[in-house]
Order: C-alpha cells, then structure tokens, then sequence
C-alpha cells in the first residue's frame, strides 16, 4: 500500500503543475511552443520510421529465411512489436530532451516561478546561461544513451511470445518514466548543485514517488498533442517532486497585496 500511495503522490506532483497553466499562462503558452514544433517534426520521423518497420526486421532476421513460413511470420511479428514499443519509448526520452533544450529559456522562467511561488532556492546555485544549456545537453546524452541500451534489450524481450510484449510494455514505460523524471528535475537540481548522479541517488531514496511522477508524464506524452501541454507542466511538476524529495516546503506563499503577478 505505501508503493501505491507513493506512486499516486508522484502522479499528484505532475497534476499540480498543470494549476501552472492557470497563474501564468503567458509563461506556460511560451512554454508549449517548442514541444509543439519539435513533436511536429518527431511524428514525421516516427511515421517514416513506422512505414519501414518490416524492411528492417526483415534485414535484421536473414536467419528465419529457411524457417517454415509460420513461425518465420511470428518471430518477425513479434520483434516488429517489441520494436515498435521501444522505438516509443526512446522517442519520448528523446523528444523530451530536444524540448528541453531548444526551449532551455521558456522551461527556466517556469520553473523559476514555481520556486519563487514556493519561497524560492534554499542556498542556490548560481547558473548562467552557458553553464545550463552544457549541463542539458550533457545530462541528456548520458540519459538519451542508457535509454537506447535498454531500449536494445527490450527489443530482444519481444521474441518471447506474449509475455515478451507486456514486460516490454512495462518496462518501456518504467525506463521511459525514470528518465524523464531525471531530466525534467535538471533546473530545479542545477540551482541546488545538484550534478545528474546526485538527482538519480535523490529520486531512488523514493522510487516510487519519482515513478509516478514521470510513469504520468511519459503518459501523458503518447497521448496526442499531449506533449504540448503536458511539458509546461511537467516542469513545474518537477519542481515540486524535488523539493519533496528534499523535504522542502511545496506549499505556496501568498504574494502581498501589491505584488506584481507573473
């Protein structure tokens, strides 16, 4: 019970900053631009990679030529599935990295926001500009990477009938979702000194909260136009998974009377 309840708190973190959208909308409509011209571009290559499917299963599997014709058809069946999935799941990741970088600035003023919302860093780091966009790219490659490798053996999972699927499935998503929740903590963790190793140790202290957090978020990403909506608030979500990993305040402070909104 107390893995569930962490998942559904995890999920609860995404869903609060969706309430983003409402006090800065200007923000997060700046914020849903670049995940709208970068899926644009990744469900083109999705589809072209999608109509080739069997052309590369079938020249990957020479060794099923002299197979009887049925079980030939059903090894190259499932491969093609299992392939499917994790060409998914690798491209969420990927998507979500080539979002968060083009739209480095928009992401940084929302997240920004959320933590001034919440009584702002505890000690922060100074990060210009440079220094952020290095480590994106950097934590992203080393993300996008690992991702890929498993992504491999997923494939491999596929050949096994049945259960090959649905544990490629789980795990598409399960790889999928850490990932994300990894890259999408970067500002919040780069403000707090926080190097990639240290937010993977953070976000394993509580697994399940940090997996239900991105479980929701890769979620909501296969969901069509999804992403364009769901990245503004993912970012803010992560903001508050972090500071609940840390045990600080996900409460907001209310502004005085004449503060200036965002």
């Amino acid at each position: 019970m107390a893995i569930l309840r962490d998942l559904a708190l995890g999920a609860r973190l995404f869903g609060r900053g969706f309430g983003t959208w409402v006090r800065s909308p200007r923000a997060m409509l700046l914020g849903a631009i670049p995940p709208l011209i970068v899926g644009l571009v990744f469900v083109g290559v999705l589809v072209l990679v999608l109509t080739r499917i069997d052309e590369v299963v079938r020249a990957l599997t020479p060794f099923v030529d002299g197979w009887d014709e049925a079980a030939a058809g059903t090894v190259r069946l499932l491969l093609s599935i299992a392939a499917v999935g994790a060409i998914v799941a690798l491209g969420v990741v990927l998507f979500a990295a080539v979002t968060l970088l083009v739209g480095d600035p928009f992401y940084e003023r929302i997240w920004r926001g959320v933590e001034n919302e919440l009584g702002g860093v505890p000690d922060e780091h100074e990060t210009g500009f440079w220094r952020g966009l290095g480590r994106t790219l950097r934590d992203s490659s080393v993300l996008v990477g690992t991702s890929l490798a498993i992504g491999v053996v997923l494939v491999l999972l596929g050949i096994i009938p049945v259960v090959g699927q649905v544990v490629g499935l789980v795990a598409g998503a399960l790889v999928g979702g850490r990932a994300l929740a990894l890259e999408l903590t970067g500002f919040a963790g780069d403000a707090r000194g926080l190097a990639l190793r240290d937010r993977r140790r953070l976000l394993g202290e509580r697994r399940a909260v940090s997996l239900g957090f991105g479980i929701a978020v890769y979620l909501a990403f296969l969901i069509p136009g999804g992403a364009v909506l769901a990245t503004p608030a993912a970012t803010a979500g992560a903001t508050l998974l972090l500071r609940t990993l840390r045990g600080e305040s996900t409460e907001r402070i209310d502004p005085a009377p004449d503060a200036a909104t965002a």
